[in-house]
């Protein structure tokens, strides 16, 4: 499980995530998946923060594994050259992230997870947008809602669509509620291919 606590200068497992939703959405994942091993979150509030700690966060001592969590966002292969320029010689990652996420066998252990499933464009929110059990029936009416929207009174951009659908749809529960907290009503499913494949990756990179 993520530590609660506060963030301990030398933890030996951290992921490095971009912001809080991305905290919270891997806290309840891992609130569902009980076995979950034990690792620090740190937030580094937007990717380019992120990136530029990487070097440091390899320095750290006694730091046995470092998770690195970013959004795909438009281009996934330019994320992914991104995150591998800022690694030194010896860890070596694939030209291309793999579908399951990547994992370096190096010291320390290093992971790497795009969002949302380390094939496809996209975000934090597409990948909670799978989580949406499949017999839902508000989410076709969600999805409805917002491409019904004119053009000319959209307020977010052509990229944030998925985004829209999924607030849309959490804005008609019962108790509207962020990602993380659908996910600990079980409003959200993390028993899908793809969460499961994402928790896998997690205890292996941490366990």
């Amino acid at each position: 499980m993520p530590d609660q606590r506060p963030s301990p200068i030398n933890h030996p497992r951290v992921l490095l995530v971009e912001g809080r939703d991305d905290e919270r959405v891997v806290q309840s994942i891992c609130e569902v998946h009980s076995d979950s091993p034990s690792f620090q979150i740190l937030i580094k509030e937007g990717i380019d923060p992120l990136l530029k700690s990487i070097s440091i966060e390899l320095k750290v001592d006694d730091r046995e594994a470092i998770g690195i969590l970013a959004d795909a966002n438009n281009d996934i292969n330019a994320r992914w050259q991104s995150i591998r320029s800022r690694m030194p010689d010896r860890i070596d990652l694939p030209d291309r992230p793999p579908v399951g996420g990547v994992i370096a066998e190096n010291q320390p252990r290093v992971g790497v997870w795009l969002m949302p499933d380390n094939a496809s464009p996209g975000e934090l929110e597409d990948f909670v947008q799978r989580m949406i059990p499949t017999n839902d029936t508000v989410w076709p009416l969600a999805e409805q809602y917002i491409d019904a929207i004119p053009a000319p009174d959209r307020k977010f951009s052509p990229g944030k669509i998925s985004r829209a659908k999924l607030y849309a749809w959490l804005a008609a529960r019962q108790d509207p509620r962020r990602m993380g907290e659908a996910i600990r009503t079980r409003d959200l499913s993390a028993d899908g291919v793809l969460c499961q494949q994402f928790a896998t990756w997690l205890h292996r990179l941490f366990g």
